[in-house]
C-alpha cells in the first residue's frame, strides 16, 4: 500500500463524510441550526458556526483536479456568506498549482497534521482495560466524561465538546467507545467508518487516570470492531511530531502525508 493519490482520496474522504455526518446528524436533532454544508464544488465543505472547529473544508482537490479558482471563489462565497473565514485542509497530493493559487488569493497556513495510515488487521492481544461500545442511552455519560477530559485542556471548548458528545452517539457510520478503570469511566472514543476506511478520533482521557492503559485499550477496541464490521484500512490525524504521533508509530501507523490548513479571513466591510 503506497502513500499515493488513490490513497489521499479515501483517507480525505473518509475523514470529510465524519465531518459531514456530525452536520446532517446536528440538522436532523436541531432544525433550527444554522449548520449547512455544500459537496458541489470539488470538496466537502460544512458550517458548524462561524468559530466551531468543524467549519472547514476536506478533500479540494483531491476529487477534482478542474477549475480550482472557480471552486474556491463558490466555497468562499459559501463560509463567508455565514460569517465564517475559509478553512481549507488541503492534502500535499492535491499538487502544487492548487497551493499556488491559495498564496496567490492570500490565503495563509494556520495548522499542520499528520494522516497516518496502515493495512486493517486485528490486534492478537486483548486490552487489559476494560472497554465496551457505548449504547443511546448511555450518551449524556459518554458526552461528559469526553468533554471533562477534552476540556481540560482546552477549557474554552467545554460547551461545544458537550454539544458534540451528544451528537456523535447518534452519528450514522460512529461507533463511540467508553474505557472503564477501576469500575469508574476513564476515557473515550470514536470510530467513525466510510468506504472500509476505519477513521480512529476523538480520544481523551481523563486526568487523573492517565497513563494507566486506557488509550492504548481503545485504540485495540477500535481495531478488532473495525475488522469486524470489515474495514481494510485504518486511519488516524494527529499533530506532527506529538506524543500521539508518536503512540501512533508504535501501534503501526505510517505518515501518508502532512497535511496543511489554509486560511481565508472574511473581507472587511467599510
Amino acid at each position: 500500500m503506497f502513500a499515493d493519490l488513490s490513497l489521499a482520496h479515501r483517507l480525505e474522504l473518509a475523514e470529510g463524510h465524519a465531518c459531514l455526518d456530525f452536520a446532517h446528524t446536528r440538522k436532523r436533532l436541531n432544525p433550527e441550526s444554522s449548520t449547512a454544508w455544500d459537496t458541489a464544488h470539488g470538496a466537502i465543505a460544512v458550517f458548524d458556526g462561524p468559530d466551531s472547529p468543524l467549519t472547514q473544508t476536506f478533500c479540494l482537490g483531491i476529487t477534482s483536479s478542474d477549475g480550482f479558482e472557480e471552486s474556491l471563489g463558490a466555497l468562499e462565497e459559501f463560509f463567508f456568506s455565514r460569517g465564517a473565514a475559509v478553512n481549507h485542509e488541503v492534502s500535499p497530493l492535491a499538487g502544487l498549482a492548487l497551493h499556488q493559487l491559495l498564496c496567490k488569493r492570500r490565503y495563509r497556513p494556520v495548522e499542520m497534521s499528520s494522516v497516518m495510515y496502515q493495512p486493517a488487521h486485528c490486534p492478537e492481544v486483548p486490552a487489559t482495560v476494560d472497554v465496551r461500545v457505548v449504547k443511546q442511552d448511555e450518551a449524556e455519560l459518554w458526552g461528559r466524561v469526553a468533554a471533562d477530559a477534552w476540556s481540560a485542556d482546552h477549557p474554552e471548548f467545554r460547551e461545544f465538546l458537550l454539544d458534540m458528545g451528544k451528537i456523535s452517539i447518534s452519528r450514522e457510520n460512529t461507533h463511540c467507545f467508553l474505557a472503564i478503570i477501576d469500575g469508574q469511566p476513564a476515557a473515550t472514543a470514536v470510530l467513525h467508518v466510510h468506504g472500509g476506511v476505519a477513521l480512529f478520533a476523538g480520544s481523551a482521557t481523563l486526568p487523573p487516570l492517565r497513563r494507566l492503559g486506557a488509550q492504548s485499550a481503545l485504540l485495540n477496541a477500535r481495531m478488532r470492531h473495525a475488522c469486524v464490521i470489515g474495514c481494510d484500512l485504518f486511519m488516524m490525524v494527529t499533530e506532527p511530531g506529538s506524543t500521539s504521533q508518536r503512540n501512533a508509530q508504535r501501534n503501526g501507523f505510517r505518515i501518508a502525508y502532512t497535511r496543511t490548513k489554509w486560511q481565508l479571513e472574511p473581507p472587511r466591510i467599510g
